[in-house]
Formats: C-alpha cells, sequence, structure tokens
C-alpha cells in the first residue's frame, strides 16, 4: 500500500497531461504539419472516439484481471504514443499518434478512478474524486508551461520523450503495489456509501448510471473545448500566443483549484444540487463566451470556466461509485467514458467545420447547448438519487 498514492499521484498527473496535450501542442503541430484548425478539431475528435471502445474493454478487464496489468501496460503505451507524436511528419502519423495516446489514457483512467476511493479514502467519495481529480487538474495545469519551457529548448520530438520517460515511472510504481490487499480496503471504503447494485444486469438497469453517462456525454465536450480552443479563442482577439498559452494554464489553475475546495467543502449528501448548480452555471458561461468582444473579457471567460467545470466530473463520478458494487466499478467507469466519448467526440468537429466558417467564438454555441443538455440530465438525477 506504500506505493499506492505515490503511483495515482503520478497516474492522475499523467491523465491531466493526456487531456491538456493536444491543445499545449496543437499550434506547433500545426505548423509542424501545415494544417488548419478543422484538422485540429480531427485530432481532438479521435482522441474521443478512441476512447469509447477502449475504455468500455478495459473495464471488464479491470474487474476481472485487477489493475496492475492495465497501468502497467497503458502506461508503457502511452510513452510510445507520445514519441509517436513528437516524430509525427504526416497528419496520419499524428492520427496515429492521438489514436494510441487515447488508448492508453483510457485504460490509465478507468483503474485509476476505480482506485480513488481506496488511495484516498476516508472522507466520503465526493472528498476522495475532488480531491484526486485536483492532482489530474494538476497535471492538466502543469502540462502547457512544460511544454513552452520545453520547445523553447527542445525540437519537438525531444520534448515528447521527456514526457515519455515520466510516464514509464508510473509502471515501476505500479509493479510495486500490493494489489491484495486492495480488495478489503475498498470493501471497508465503499461500506459506508449507499450501494445498490449486485451483478451485471443490476448495472444495465440501474438508472443513476446511465444518468451519469449522461451527465458526461454533455459535460465532456465542454471540457474538450475549452482545453483545444482557449489559444485559439483568445488570440483571435489580439492576444499574443505566450499569453494565449498562458492563459490556458490559468484554465487549468482555476480548474484544480476549484475541485480542492470542492473537495473540503462541499456537504456530504449534497452531490446532485451541486451539479444542477454548476450547470446552470455554465450555460451562463457559454454565452457570455459567443458574447463577448473584448480580450479581457475573453481571458476572464477562460478563467471563469476553469472554476465552473473543474468539479463537475469528479462529483458526477462520486455519485455513480456510490451507486454502483465495488466488483461492478471498472465496467461501470468504462460505459460511463465511452457514452460520454460520443460527445467528446462530435462536439469538437462540429466546432472545428463551423469554426473554419465562421469563428471558434461562433463554434462555442454548441458548447451551449451542451451546458443546456447537462442542466437537463442534472434535474433528472435531482429527482431520482
Amino acid at each position: 500500500m506504500d506505493l499506492l498514492q505515490p503511483m495515482m499521484i503520478l497516474g492522475l498527473l499523467a491523465g491531466g497531461m493526456g487531456v491538456a496535450l493536444l491543445g499545449s501542442i496543437k499550434v506547433a503541430l500545426a505548423k509542424k504539419l501545415e494544417i488548419d484548425e478543422a484538422r485540429i478539431g480531427g485530432l481532438v475528435s479521435m482522441f474521443g472516439f478512441a476512447m469509447i471502445p477502449v475504455i468500455l474493454s478495459v473495464g471488464f478487464l479491470t474487474d476481472l484481471v485487477g489493475p496492475q496489468p492495465v497501468i502497467v501496460g497503458g502506461s508503457i503505451l502511452m510513452a510510445g504514443s507520445l514519441i509517436l507524436l513528437g516524430r509525427a511528419k504526416s497528419y496520419g502519423t499524428a492520427l496515429l499518434g492521438v489514436l494510441l495516446l487515447s488508448a492508453s489514457w483510457s485504460a490509465l483512467v478507468n483503474v485509476l478512478n476505480v482506485l480513488i476511493p481506496i488511495a484516498f479514502s476516508g472522507h466520503g467519495l465526493a472528498y476522495a474524486t475532488n480531491l484526486a481529480n485536483t492532482y489530474f487538474g494538476l497535471g492538466a495545469f502543469l502540462t502547457p508551461l512544460v511544454i513552452i519551457y520545453l520547445l523553447n529548448r527542445l525540437k519537438l520530438s525531444s520534448a515528447t520523450m521527456v514526457l515519455a520517460a515520466l510516464v514509464v515511472a508510473i509502471a515501476v510504481l505500479a509493479m510495486g503495489v500490493d494489489y491484495g490487499a486492495l480488495a478489503p480496503a475498498a470493501a471497508k471504503e465503499v461500506a459506508a456509501e449507499p450501494v445498490v447494485q449486485a451483478g451485471m444486469a443490476d448495472l444495465l438497469s440501474n438508472p443513476v448510471m446511465w444518468l451519469c453517462a449522461l451527465a458526461m456525454l454533455f459535460y465532456a465536450p465542454m471540457e474538450a473545448t475549452m482545453a483545444a480552443w482557449a489559444t485559439t479563442y483568445v488570440g483571435d482577439k489580439g492576444a499574443s500566443e505566450k499569453f494565449a498559452s498562458t492563459l490556458l494554464s490559468g484554465f487549468w489553475l482555476a480548474f484544480l483549484i476549484s475541485r480542492l475546495v470542492t473537495a473540503f467543502c462541499l456537504p456530504a449528501g449534497n452531490e446532485t444540487f451541486f451539479i444542477l448548480g454548476l450547470a446552470l452555471a455554465a450555460i451562463a458561461l457559454w454565452v457570455g463566451a459567443v458574447c463577448t468582444a473584448g480580450r479581457m473579457m475573453a481571458a476572464a471567460v477562460v478563467i471563469l470556466a476553469g472554476l465552473i467545470l473543474g468539479p463537475i466530473f469528479p462529483t458526477i463520478i462520486a455519485v455513480l461509485l456510490g451507486n454502483v458494487e465495488p466488483s461492478l466499478h471498472g465496467r461501470a467507469i468504462g460505459l460511463f467514458f465511452a457514452i460520454g466519448g460520443i460527445g467528446w467526440s462530435v462536439i469538437p468537429i462540429m466546432i472545428g467545420a463551423y469554426a473554419r466558417k465562421t469563428s471558434v467564438q461562433r463554434g462555442f454555441l454548441f458548447a451551449v447547448a451542451s451546458a443546456v443538455g447537462l442542466t437537463v440530465v442534472a434535474l433528472a438525477l435531482l429527482g431520482t438519487v
């Protein structure tokens, strides 16, 4: 158990890096491959499309063969994908790199979410998921800064090799964890939560699981949109490339701070009310993003997006894990992300195509629709849990 938390923290940092990576290197990658915003949108969408079948399959592996093979294999594959992406000389190779990145990221995210209640136990699931995802947000926050630092000194291919070396350390730590001791710890932690399901058929008939998955369907594209297009959004307002990249880090900093505050301040039993409140705030946020005109107002929208969006995902996960039997957590997480991946994939394609005809700012209308959808699902969740 001594290596569990260090492995989890490093894995969560790598998970955050995975979602922020494309937004951080897209300028350098676009210049290298000579591609436009629509094709960048294709890369972002490939990440989501690949996640759907992989994370669903990995959910069965996590439940049936245990976490160690999934963690070790996922981290090694992620390291390889980073090297391939950095060395890509064609759009096709870049797509393959993103495909492998998505597959490896999916494996890590599934098993890490299953282990969160054990690694960060003691104060309830909402505390555990928000605290754990603070590390995830920290990885996303640091990634743009690290990429800027590395690209000022190294070529893109060398920079991604440095990141790959860090990811390999996850596999090393994972091989030293005593997984046999985790099952009793899991039973003790989740025993205090409202466990209601006992089999796969019951999982599929669980309304809370489906509502949480639908919530992810509408939430995921909002996070992916801001992560991928925040720099373009403020750049179109006259901001410099350096300012835009720094602002992206500000988005992820606000993201992780809001999760940390939620971990310690959200009263138990108020998770669904909290999700609904954040969904309503997200509607106002995206409407403001579409309507704002000035550079500083656009910058404020990016930071507010981090504060509003940050706690939504971990709080939904807490509701999900609290209503599913622990032996099914891998499959529940797999279904959750597989359904969410549909929104993650489709919306960026729409935004990229629409942005090519109009602007990224006008493309944010699709994010407004996502926020409305999340609000409707949150209302249904409030009446179910």
